[in-house]
């Protein structure tokens, strides 16, 4: 591979990258991060991998890797998902290694939990009952709200124009947040390989501080939210019309992504439970499993586009989330790779804290 083919690839990527930013920022702030996070470091694993093949043997690499989101089937803007697609066939690799790490394993996969709908709302109300009972120190202004996960996924790997499944190992995700949502810091093997991590601090590189929304929520904005479960279903029907696969489904995502890496007021968790409880489609799933091999009780629905069911996972005894998984529950046409049974994504909540700095743990879980 010549110079200029290497110049023309980054530019491309790069291109395809802020589109697909652009694009997909109205995305619920777990899915969009998700997505960002994980398409910079597949750019990062492919130009490593580029690069090591030229360096060894001046060979040029001769199939394109297929790039696959390993969160759940949404519908993206056209644009982007145009666009991803196009920027992926620039750049080729011979490899199908995992970025440098994470090692890879073989598939995710699960015994698929029994779902009923009849202890839905039952469940749920006991769970907002619990969590109003909680006590959440308040953030002030220099603090920090501290989230830890343990994380790992299922994605498709394609070597050589054969694909097949594979899996991020299961790592340690630290993320930091200040109350106003203007600085941050993130330490997350899968997005950095640097064990020092980066900073999600605004402004970003054009120099634009975004107002807080739904979608991208600072913990002062999800503290002003009304706690009305009506009004606060309502609300994210609105600001969410026109994604994700169906509405209810995106809905029951919003809220999803609004109990892992935020640490909302104990009044809101307990609406954001009782919306939740209103959505039609939720489920109860007998036995579900988080990354950190806790057993619980899963709150799910089932998305009938992409066939992969969201689980929330909590204690069976007192309610408390322990995290979230996305299982391939049906099989889909035209994918014969992720069957069902299979882990699309998996994570486990085991600290959450407010701290007074960037980079400072807590001594305890929250």
């Amino acid at each position: 591979m010549n110079a200029n083919t290497s110049r023309q690839n980054a530019a491309a990527w790069e291109e395809g990258a802020q589109l697909f930013d652009r694009t997909t920022r109205d995305l619920p702030p777990g899915r969009h991060q998700f997505h960002k996070e994980r398409m910079m470091a597949q750019i990062h694993e492919t130009r490593q991998t580029e690069h090591t093949a030229t360096a060894t043997n001046g060979a040029t690499p001769a199939k394109a890797r297929r790039f696959r989101l390993p969160r759940p089937a949404i519908a993206l803007p056209a644009l982007a998902a145009t666009v991803a697609a196009a920027v992926i066939a620039v750049v080729v690799t011979s490899g199908g290694e995992s970025r440098p790490g994470l090692a890879t394993g073989p598939a995710l996969t699960t015994t698929i939990g029994v779902a009923s709908a009849e202890g839905a709302p039952r469940l749920l109300d006991e769970i907002a009952l619990a969590a109003a009972d909680g006590k959440h120190p308040v953030a002030k202004p220099g603090q920090y709200i501290y989230v830890e996960s343990k994380t790992a996924d299922t994605f498709v790997r394609t070597v050589d124009d054969e694909s097949s499944l594979a899996s991020h190992a299961l790592h340690t995700r630290q993320v930091w947040e200040s109350p106003d949502g203007t600085k941050g810091w993130l330490i997350d093997a899968a997005v950095n390989d640097s064990p020092e991590g980066e900073t999600l601090s605004l402004p970003d590189e054009q120099g634009n501080t975004p107002r807080a929304t739904l979608n991208a929520p600072s913990y002062d904005y999800l503290a002003k939210l009304t706690t009305d479960p009506d009004t606060l279903l309502a609300k994210i029907y609105k600001e969410t019309e026109g994604q994700g696969n169906t509405p209810d489904q995106q809905a029951f995502a919003t809220i999803g992504d609004l109990l892992g890496e935020s640490y909302p007021p104990a009044e809101l968790v307990s609406a954001l439970f009782k919306a939740a409880a209103k959505i039609p489609g939720v489920v109860v799933v007998d036995d579900a499993v988080d990354a950190a091999g806790r057993h619980g009780v899963a709150v799910a629905r089932l998305d009938e586009t992409s066939g992969q069911r969201e689980e929330w996972i909590f204690d069976k005894k007192t309610h408390v989330y322990l995290g979230e998984r996305i299982v391939q529950v049906n099989r889909v046409s035209g994918d014969d790779l992720i069957k069902p049974g299979t882990i699309v994504f998996t994570s486990a909540v085991m600290k959450r804290a407010i701290v007074d700095g960037i980079k400072q743990t807590p001594s305890h879980s929250g």
